[in-house]
């Protein structure tokens, strides 16, 4: 992520905001910039502007910072030997002039500044941005070791400082996070001399900062992923060596998150399969096939209520969904779904259809008697039945049957009811509402119906006229939640998780357009036949009327209401063609494209989502079923002399020529891609000179060549998988 900063002679970049946030996250980034705007009279980037430039010119005008600057060693020993001289004035981000040196990689400098002014050593910056950086900071995260050497020597502290400046907390549009202590921003820079340089004068691997992140939590969170895992090996090496009862990374933060649960939470797949394989114990290797025992501990949802799984099913970051494609998640998953998830999701389908048909049953034979002859009826009301009363309702045995049938569906709509507020309590409204992988609009139908039933038992205890409409929508709402068991099915769950995305995610940015048409039109024509008589035209008699044949018009359901025996105001006409070109020809091609665009994205999706369902699906079911129904799965390690944890046997098949061909696959799938790309460019490109980059002719071009390329070189001997390798992630 970007942010931009006017500094002269810095090209401006843009900053690409994160594309899922949470309504809450949003709220509080929200309220935390009008906050800060209040206090400071300026915006974020404004008030960044303004201070880095102050920075620049105090450094510029001040003698001590300036000397510090240009490592002039003379000048800075004789301006600490002048007794004008202030050792301890401050710059625009609360600066000394050894936070100077240390930015600039003086060395001399820096070194002639501790010697004549030690208290500079461990003294902070002071600004609201800056607030706890000392030098030693500076030196770690610049990978500048003789710096750092000469600050530790001198007795630089490289346990209490902490940075708690607003430009380095974890925030939204944030571009660094180093957490506040030396040996976590040593630990970003990824310099193993630095970090043993550090933990060997006194710095505590078990340091948090203000969310109780530990340097392993921080390191997940950061970019460079195959250094981050370097460095956690390093870190948790020389964590063992203090003999501490709870290995580092099973330390939570104060969310309750270790390093490998916010590995999974945030998508960080690298870091994820690097700790599973280090908690990993090793069992046989024979040729291709070797067998591992992976620890389920964080992982398996059963005695967990924060796992692995949760996790990643409530998650919003597509990256989470691609854990469960790694050792030992796939695994797990399947297991689970195969033994036990599947059969009791169709059971509970099974039970479902039964229980709708009930209800279906009991509303068709409702109670229902003839009108009675002091029945008040318009010509327009052609009612031939009402609905009977309490006491008439329930005598026959045909009546006594049907309210057996009516209290099943009383007391499934309680069930249902006493089942989804709990799990919308524990997940949250908008997560259990909102996302498709937990059913999202699926519980809104189940609450809705569940809560009309039980106003469907009140209406008949009170003897309320209307209960065809309640029925009615209770009908609709009971049997569109059969669409929620297709998840239980690999070919139809994509499907339904692609019909919800259209409804609330397509359709309802066309109805947004679709009523400002509507409206403007129904309007404008309803202007020119309220002069008319009403009975011209059956379409057009009153404002609600028109606007729901405009609407009936805008999506062929009728013929143009135009009657041309009779005379018709020309700007009719005019409206008519308008709005036939606004509706049929942009608006509908308009949402077949938004359609066909959400169908190719679900399609990208569709083994991520099918899984992510299954996750969903697996876990409801492990929380509602009685443990004795849903024994634990995997191995105990305590019957076979391993620690009290539980551990899932995986055998694996590895084959170097079949990675071989996969990567070969996806090479010709890349090629496939550029190719496609570069045929709408091939017109424009004709005729033009191009240069040829310098490595295009050798073997360090190897992310250039095509499928076939990779192959014919393979085939000659070069030695291509190191160099394939290197760009993949461990």
């Amino acid at each position: 992520m970007q942010r931009s900063f006017l500094l002269p002679g810095r090209r401006q970049v843009p900053m690409s905001p994160s594309l899922s946030r949470s309504a809450p996250s949003l709220l509080n980034h929200w309220w935390s910039q009008m906050r800060f705007r209040l206090q400071n009279k300026k915006g974020w980037n404004e008030m960044l502007n303004e201070t880095f430039l102050l920075h620049a010119k105090i450094i510029n005008d001040t003698p001590l910072f300036y000397a510090a600057k240009r490592n002039s060693v003379d000048c800075v020993r004789k301006l600490l030997g002048s007794a004008s001289t202030n050792i301890f004035e401050r710059g625009a981000l609360g600066e000394t002039a050894l936070h100077v040196a240390v930015m600039n990689d003086n060395l001399e400098a820096a070194v002639a500044l501790m010697d004549g002014a030690p208290e500079l050593i461990n003294e902070p910056m002071t600004s609201e941005l800056f607030q706890g950086v000392t030098a030693l900071h500076i030196a770690v995260v610049n990978q500048n070791i003789n710096l750092v050497q000469q600050l530790i020597k001198r007795g630089g502290d490289v346990s209490n400082p902490q940075v708690t400046g607003l430009y380095f907390r974890k925030r939204i549009g944030g571009l660094i996070y180093f957490g506040e202590h030396i040996l976590s921003f040593a630990a970003c820079a990824g310099n193993e001399e630095i970090i043993s340089m550090l933990i060997d004068a006194g710095a505590s691997t078990r340091v948090q900062d203000c969310r109780g992140n530990t340097v392993l939590h921080i390191l997940v969170l950061q970019p460079n992923k195959m250094t981050a895992c370097l460095t956690m090996d390093l870190i948790l090496a020389r964590d063992a060596e203090r003999d501490h009862p709870v290995p580092l990374d099973m330390v939570p933060n104060f969310r309750g998150l270790t390093p490998f649960k916010m590995a999974a939470k945030e998508g960080n797949t690298v870091a994820f399969q690097h700790l599973v394989n280090k908690r990993r114990v090793f069992q046989w290797n024979l040729g291709p096939l070797t067998s591992h025992l992976y620890d389920l501990t964080e992982i398996d949802s059963w005695a967990d209520d924060k796992s692995v799984l949760e996790l990643i099913v409530v998650s919003q970051k597509r990256e989470a969904r691609r854990i469960l494609e790694l050792t030992p998640v796939r695994q797990l998953v399947s297991l689970k779904w195969d033994l036990y998830g599947k059969h009791y999701f169709r059971l509970l389908l099974l039970m479902y259809l039964l229980y709708i048909g009930t209800f279906t049953l009991c509303c068709v034979f409702r109670p229902l008697m003839d009108i009675p002859g002091n029945y008040t009826q318009s010509d327009t009301d052609k009612t031939i039945r009402i609905q009977k009363g309490l006491n008439e309702s329930y005598v026959t045995h045909g009546d006594k049957v049907r309210l057996a049938g009516e209290i099943i569906s009383v007391l499934g709509a309680f069930a249902m009811l006493l089942l989804e507020i709990p799990d919308m309590l524990r997940v949250g409204a908008k997560r259990y509402f909102g996302q498709t992988a937990l059913g999202g609009p699926f519980h809104v139908i189940l609450i809705s119906y569940a809560c009309l039933v039980v106003l469907l038992c009140v209406f008949r205890l009170c003897e309320v006229q209307g209960e065809a409409v309640v029925m009615s929508v209770c009908l609709v709402l009971g049997w569109c939640n059969v669409m929620f068991f297709a998840r239980g099915f690999e070919m139809l769950g994509p499907y339904v998780i692609m019909i919800q995305k259209i409804l609330f995610g397509d359709l309802a940015k066309f109805m947004w357009l679709i009523v400002i048409v509507l409206i403007a039109f129904s309007t404008s024509l309803w202007m020119v036949y309220m002069t008319q008589e009403p009975g011209s035209l059956p379409a057009y008699t009153s404002f609600p009327i028109t606007l729901f044949s405009e609407f009936e018009l805008s999506v062929g359901l009728i013929d143009l209401p135009v009657d041309q025996t009779i005379f018709t105001p020309p700007i009719v006409n005019v409206m008519h063609v308008a709005f036939s070109i606004v509706s049929y020809i942009l608006l509908l091609n308009l949402l077949i494209a938004m359609m066909s665009d959400t169908h190719w994205r679900v399609a990208q999706e569709r083994n991520e989502l099918w899984r992510t369902q299954v996750v969903a699906t697996t876990l409801m079911l492990e929380r509602r079923l009685p443990r004795w129904l849903w024994p634990r799965l995997g191995i105990c390690g305590l019957n076979y002399g391993l620690e009290d944890r539980w551990f899932l046997r995986v055998e694996d098949r590895n084959d170097p020529k079949m990675h071989k061909m996969r990567r070969y696959i996806k090479a010709f799938a890349k090629d496939d891609k550029n190719k496609s790309k570069d045929s709408e460019k091939t017109d424009a490109k004709k005729g033009s000179p191009g240069l040829r980059s310098k490595s295009s002719g050798g073997l360090n071009s190897v992310g250039r060549l095509s499928g076939w390329q990779l192959i014919r070189l393979s085939a000659l001997g070069y030695e291509m998988e190191n160099q394939l390798q290197g760009g993949e992630d461990i």
